[in-house]
């Protein structure tokens, strides 16, 4: 059990030097991690000034991108509507594929091809500009003291991929996607509309009867109709949003922050990987560069850090568990954590100087502290039940991360508290 792991880290000492080595390899890791995180997030440094995502020193920031994107005219509906007849459509693309044009790609060697709905405005540009025109005039608190502006950040993924895939392709970071102007050319519909800003800035009943509309304007689309939603994608990052009528959406493809199968935040039957898929939040803190963590690597004086909410609900009550035991250890700082400018600056600094960061569940088993850490350059110690990380497919977790479960650690495949060499020295 990771409960009774900890109390031998109170007694810890330094590493002998063969641990530190694999530290070492382990910061690397976090490192790599950290870059490819980043890229995820940011444009190439080699774009013009006017592109829509700006530049690399803006795009860490979701309202200094936001400024700039909502500078610019928006793009005209130039995408082509449905067919009359879509199957018919279809077919004939695929007929024309199969033995009418050699130069179209094969599917499995082409890129995956995404037709961006054109939405009316009240689900995307008006959104996008009630948050930036309300973010300086406003310090809303949601029901556990969360601001409000802030939470939206940390879930403003659907923004992310939207300006990347509406922008020109010049400027597009993913280059494995390719937006199709035609439906029948789509192997997958993307949903732009903004779930989580339109739950946290609208009034509860104007949320509820927009959520409404845009379920009404998506299911009459053809190509919805035709699948039922299975080759549609549908931003749904935090566990409250589109609340109210996910029953009617069940069968797309939900991006999510986490999958809680316990059934707090999803039904039976909502979420599940075979369908589903988990991204990233948005850090809170900035991003430590290579060389920032070259300036810091020498003065991560503190062996583990926690800075946050200590009091959580469902799987998050694991953090009050954590203050007991750790709260008289050495080289340990576990504190409660503020909102605002000073909470992000101390988070931060605190942070940049601790080897590990502890990253326990919060109200849902995710939390956003897990990628704070990971661009911080602070090994992460995750500590949750049921929880599923972005791209486990592509990155593995046990190069970079601790992970325990606090409840199930003999059953958690990612209990690695004894083979991450460095922290069983450790310990």
């Amino acid at each position: 059990m990771a409960g009774k792991q900890f109390p031998s880290l109170a007694h810890s000492r330094a590493a002998p030097a063969s641990s530190r080595r694999l530290l070492a390899a382990g910061a690397a890791s976090l490192l790599l991690l950290t870059a490819s995180y980043f890229l995820l997030l940011s444009p190439s440094s080699h774009r013009p000034s006017h592109a829509i995502l700006a530049s690399p020193s803006a795009t860490t920031s979701f309202l200094a991108s936001l400024d700039r994107f909502l500078s610019y005219p928006h793009p005209s509906a130039s995408a082509a509507a449905a067919p009359g007849d879509l199957d018919a459509a279809i077919r004939d693309q695929e007929e024309t594929r199969l033995y009418g044009d050699t130069a179209w790609p094969a599917p499995a060697a082409g890129p995956l091809r995404v037709y961006v709905y054109e939405m009316p405005s009240k689900f995307t540009y008006d959104l996008l500009k009630l948050f930036r025109d309300s973010y300086r005039e406003t310090d809303n608190l949601t029901s556990n003291g969360s601001p409000v502006h802030r939470l939206i950040e940390q879930h403003s993924v659907d923004y992310w991929l939207w300006a990347d895939l509406i922008a020109p392709e010049s400027q597009r970071l993913l280059k494995n996607v390719v937006r199709v102007q035609q439906q029948e050319e789509a192997d997958i519909f993307y949903v732009p509309f903004f779930t989580t800003i339109s739950y946290f800035l609208l009034e509860k009943q104007e949320c509820k009867a927009l959520y409404r509309e845009a379920l009404k304007w998506v299911t009459d689309q053809p190509a919805w109709q035709r699948s039922e939603g299975r080759d549609h994608v549908i931003p749904v990052h935090h566990p409250w949003s589109f609340k109210t009528v996910r029953r009617f959406v069940k069968k797309a493809i939900w991006l999510l922050p986490d999958m809680d199968s316990t059934g707090n935040w999803y039904k039976p039957g909502q979420v599940y990987l075979e369908k589903d898929v988990i991204l990233p939040y948005v850090p809170n803190v900035d991003l430590c560069d290579y060389k920032c963590a070259s300036e810091t690597q020498s003065k991560r004086s503190i062996l583990l850090f926690f800075r946050g909410r200590l009091k959580r609900n469902a799987g998050g009550k694991i953090r009050s568990k954590l203050v007991e035991e750790l709260k008289s250890a050495e080289d340990i700082i576990i504190e409660e954590g503020s909102a605002g400018a000073q909470g992000k600056a101390a988070a931060q600094d605190g942070m940049r100087k601790s080897v590990f960061c502890l990253s326990p569940a919060g109200d849902t088993p995710s939390s956003a502290r897990l990628f704070d850490a990971i661009v911080s350059g602070c090994i992460p110690v995750i500590i949750s039940d049921e929880l599923e990380l972005p791209f486990e497919g592509i990155l593995d977790y046990r190069e970079s991360t601790v992970c325990s479960m606090w409840m199930h650690a003999a059953d958690y495949d990612c209990n690695i508290w004894e083979s991450f060499n460095p922290l069983a020295d450790w310990l």
